[in-house]
C-alpha cells in the first residue's frame, strides 16, 4: 500500500444522488506512518446555483473559472487509486464522489467500507469527544483553520490520521482493511491536463471590466451613452458588478461604439446622478456619503471624483432614469438565500410585487443568494436582460416602494 488518500468536497447539499452536486474536492496524501506527503485541491464547475453559500463561501464568481467534475475526473482517479481512501464522515464524501462519477459513466471502487473514517476512530481514540471535525481536532490538539474549505478540512483530517496512527501502534489495527480497499481496481481514464483552480480566482479589484472595453474604437465627440448608463443603474442595485453584469456592461459600450475615456465620463454623469438623489432630502448622511464613494470605486474613479459629485450635489443635474421597483412587477428568486425564501416572498408580496416561479422576459428582478449566481434562474435572467441583486439591494429597492418595506441600506430609487 502506497499509503493513504484523505479528502474532502464541498457541496451544493446534502443529496449526493439527486440534483446536489460537489462544488470543490481536495485530496492530501499520508504515507503509512503519517506524514503528509502532497496535497490537492479544486474548485469544481456544478452548472447550478451553490447552494448554502453562508456555509462554504465559495464564491460563483470563482466556480465560473473552475473546471466541471468529468473534466478532473481523471487526476483526481489517480490521486485516489492505489491508497486507501480516508474522510471525516466517509459515507458523505464517498457518496458524493461515486454519484459525480456515475454522471460520466465511471464506476470506481467509492464505499464507505473501503476506507477509514476519522469521525468513527474518534470513538475508540478520542473517547468523550464530540464526533465533529472541529471537536475532534480540539480533542487531538490539531489545526483547523477556516472549516468548510475542503482543503483545510482534509488537512485536518490527515492531521487527525497521524494522530491516531501514533496512538495506535504499529501495525494499525486496520491495517488488513486498508490494504484491501487500497488494492481495488479502479477504471481506467483517458488522462486530462486540467488546472486546479483555487478560491479567490476572481479578480477582486473594483472596476476591472473597464480594461476590456475597446480602446480601438475611436471615440465621438457626443456620445451616446443612455442605453450604457441604464444597464449601469441596473448592474450597481446590489453595489456589486458580477461577472454577467461586467460581459454586458463591454458588449453595450463597444456597441455603441465607446472607448475606456468615453465610458468614464459616463460614469462620472452616473455619479453625479447619484449625489444629485443623496441630496434630495436637504441633507447628505454619512451612509449617502460612503454609498456614493463606493460606486466610484466599482466604476473605476476615485475619491476625488466622489468629492466632485458630492460637492456640486444638487446642482450636478441628473439626466439618468433609475431603476426602481413598482406594484406588479414580478421578482423572482433564487438560491439558498440567507433569510428564508419563505419570508422574502412574503415581504415581497406585501410590497404588492408578484412572486414569480420562473424567469421569463416580464420578470423584472431576480434575488439571489450570490449575484453572479449559475443558476438555471440566473442564466434566463442576463438571457432576457433582467438584473439580478443580492438580497441587501432588494430589501433597499423594497424600502423605495414606500414607507415600512425592506430593511436598511442607503442606496436611492426613483420612479421610471
Amino acid at each position: 500500500m502506497r499509503g493513504y488518500a484523505v479528502v474532502d468536497v464541498e457541496t451544493t447539499g446534502l443529496r449526493a444522488g439527486g440534483n446536489d452536486r460537489i462544488v470543490e474536492v481536495a485530496v492530501v496524501h499520508v504515507d503509512p506512518a503519517g506524514a503528509v506527503t502532497g496535497e490537492w485541491a479544486t474548485l469544481v464547475n456544478p452548472r447550478r446555483d451553490l447552494g448554502p453559500v453562508a456555509v462554504h463561501g465559495i464564491r460563483a464568481a470563482d466556480v465560473r473559472q473552475a473546471p466541471p467534475f468529468e473534466a478532473i475526473a481523471p487526476a483526481l482517479a489517480s490521486l485516489l487509486a492505489g491508497r486507501a481512501i480516508v474522510a471525516h464522515n466517509l459515507p458523505f464524501d464517498v457518496r458524493f464522489l461515486a454519484a459525480e462519477y456515475a454522471r460520466v459513466g465511471v464506476h470506481p471502487p467509492l464505499a464507505s467500507d473501503h476506507g477509514l473514517c476519522t469521525m468513527r476512530l474518534a470513538a475508540g481514540f478520542l473517547p468523550g469527544s464530540r464526533r465533529t471535525l472541529a471537536a475532534c481536532c480540539q480533542a487531538a490538539g490539531v489545526a483547523l483553520e477556516h472549516g468548510h474549505d475542503a482543503l483545510n478540512d482534509a488537512r485536518a483530517a490527515a492531521g487527525l490520521l497521524a494522530y491516531y496512527l501514533a496512538a495506535g501502534g504499529t501495525p494499525p489495527s486496520w491495517e488488513e482493511r486498508a490494504r484491501w480497499g487500497a488494492a481495488l481496481p479502479w477504471p481506467a481514464l483517458a488522462r486530462s491536463d486540467v488546472s486546479p483552480v483555487r478560491r479567490g480566482c476572481a479578480s477582486a479589484a473594483p472596476g476591472d471590466f473597464l480594461a476590456r472595453l475597446a480602446d480601438r474604437l475611436p471615440r465621438s465627440a457626443d456620445p451616446v451613452v443612455d442605453s450604457y448608463l441604464a444597464e449601469q443603474d441596473e448592474a450597481l442595485l446590489d453595489r456589486y458588478i458580477s461577472v454577467p453584469e461586467a460581459d454586458n456592461l463591454v458588449a453595450v459600450a463597444a456597441e455603441l461604439g465607446m472607448d475606456r475615456a468615453a465610458a468614464l465620463d459616463a460614469h462620472r454623469r452616473y455619479l453625479a446622478s447619484l449625489a444629485v438623489a443623496a441630496w434630495e432630502d436637504g441633507e447628505l448622511t454619512p451612509d449617502e456619503r460612503e454609498d456614493v464613494a463606493r460606486v466610484a470605486a466599482l466604476l473605476g474613479l476615485g475619491e476625488s471624483d466622489a468629492s466632485r459629485a458630492l460637492t456640486r450635489g444638487p446642482t450636478a443635474g441628473a439626466g439618468v432614469a433609475r431603476f426602481a421597483l413598482e406594484s406588479g412587477d414580478i421578482v423572482v428568486f433564487t438560491g439558498q438565500t440567507s433569510e428564508p425564501r419563505e419570508t422574502l416572498e412574503r415581504r415581497a408580496s406585501a410590497a404588492g410585487l408578484v412572486v414569480g416561479a420562473g424567469v421569463t422576459k416580464k420578470t423584472s428582478l431576480v434575488v439571489a443568494a450570490d449575484p453572479d449566481s449559475l443558476s438555471g434562474k440566473a442564466r434566463k435572467a442576463a438571457a432576457y436582460g433582467v438584473p439580478v441583486v443580492a438580497e441587501e439591494a432588494f430589501g433597499v429597492l423594497l424600502r423605495a416602494m414606500g414607507p415600512g418595506q425592506g430593511s436598511g441600506g442607503a442606496l436611492r430609487a426613483v420612479p421610471r
